[in-house]
């Protein structure tokens, strides 16, 4: 029997209660107790054996009774600190926090295939682990503190899904290669010598500085990276002063940086330091740098994915299995690339029938809740192709 062939029209509902009683109780980055609760009561219920190697982390094992590889697929639980636009009636209930990124669908369908593969253990060959990862959406990344924790230790391979709402229900994009961007960001304090705005020969202004810094920066994609390499710098704050008629003594600024290479992240870390100091030395201003290292680009290992691209097409059919350009936001399943050959699906969810094309972390985002079933879908498709003992996975 197809495995994807156990997800019947009750299974599909239960997706979607799942989802929205998560919707409706999110929680943020580390502080998914519980939601972490909340799956490990299914775990238990279904007999899936289960570690906690975080305090919000669950890694469930499904262990077949046949040798075979050690396949994770994960899931991501955290949600956003946004304040809900959305009027029906499983709207977060939480003032000021609100899943905005699809991880309640995410959830919901690592959920699902757990439940399923609980039913057909005798059909596993190796072990199939379930990774619950907390905090993927700050930079601190509960993907490296899991890998840290020795949650994939010995996997052979790694498999998730983000839902997509700029990608039409129904359709797949499974892509080798580099899909998602790595992301940094950097902090700029500027000191100058405040004073009265009447007299601004007698200051070094760091205000005007900054605001000629923002500029500037801009230079480093337009003016040094090829027009053909992909590269986003943005500039997402700039605070200083406290008064009309008052010179302030230091301005701040902070912005991230996306490449899709990691020689082109390191040029430009280079060139943002050196830029950023030269230019307040200019007007004899001073400027503490602060650049911290965000998610590496999210690789689809190319051999992976063409090993479960007929897993995707089974799932959607082949004409709506397709390649997206990548894309400049990140994500830290980034990570797990590192400890094995890993894949990144995105799962259309976005329909302007139901409501569900806003943008990721907009306040009325919400997912078209038949991509849940194409998600559980895929994972089972993709897992009996790893996991069933019918073929090996690409070395």
């Amino acid at each position: 029997m197809d495995w994807a062939e156990h997800v019947d029209e009750d299974a599909e509902r239960d997706l979607v209660r799942w989802r929205r009683h998560l919707h409706q109780h999110p929680e943020l980055s580390f502080e998914e107790f519980e939601t972490t609760a909340y799956v490990s009561a299914m775990l238990d219920e279904w007999q899936i054996p289960y570690d906690r190697p975080l305090p919000t982390g669950v890694v469930g094992h499904l262990r077949g009774r046949n040798p075979g590889p050690t396949v994770a697929v994960r899931c991501d639980m955290d949600a956003l600190p946004i304040e809900e636009q959305n009027t029906f009636d499983f709207k977060s209930g939480v003032p000021g926090k609100m899943h905005a990124c699809g991880h309640d669908g995410h959830t919901s369908i690592l959920l699902g295939l757990a439940r399923t593969l609980s039913e057909m253990r005798d059909e596993i060959h190796g072990e199939i682990r379930l990774v619950f990862q907390p905090a993927e959406e700050v930079l601190e990344s509960g993907a490296r503190h899991m890998i840290e924790a020795g949650a994939v230790d010995g996997v052979d391979a790694v498999i998730g899904l983000h839902l997509f709402s700029t990608l039409d229900t129904g359709r797949i994009s499974l892509a080798g290669g580099p899909i998602m961007a790595a992301a940094d960001v950097f902090e700029l304090t500027i000191a100058g010598s405040g004073g009265h705005g009447a007299y601004p020969h007698q200051t070094i202004d760091p205000l005007m500085v900054a605001a000629g810094l923002v500029g500037q920066l801009q230079t480093l994609v337009s003016r040094r990276v090829s027009p053909l390499e992909p590269a986003v710098v943005t500039v997402g704050s700039l605070h200083a002063g406290t008064a009309p008629n008052v010179i302030p003594g230091s301005a701040f600024l902070s912005g991230t940086v996306r490449t899709l290479s990691e020689s082109l992240r390191e040029q430009l870390e280079r060139e943002l330091r050196r830029m950023s100091e030269l230019f307040a030395q200019a007007h004899g201003a001073r400027v503490e740098i602060k650049y911290q290292k965000g998610n590496p680009v999210v690789q689809n290992d190319v051999q992976l994915a063409g090993f479960l691209r007929p897993a995707a097409a089974a799932t959607v059919g082949e004409r709506s299995v397709v390649n997206m350009a990548p894309t400049m936001g990140a994500e830290d399943f980034a990570y797990y690339g590192s400890v094995a050959p890993s894949v990144f699906a995105f799962v259309g969810a976005g329909s302007r029938e139901s409501e569900s094309d806003f943008p990721h972390h907009h306040p009325r985002f919400t997912v078209d809740e038949r991509a849940l079933g194409i998600g559980l879908r895929f994972f089972l498709e993709a897992v009996e192709r790893t996991s069933s003992g019918q073929a090996e996975l690409p070395t």
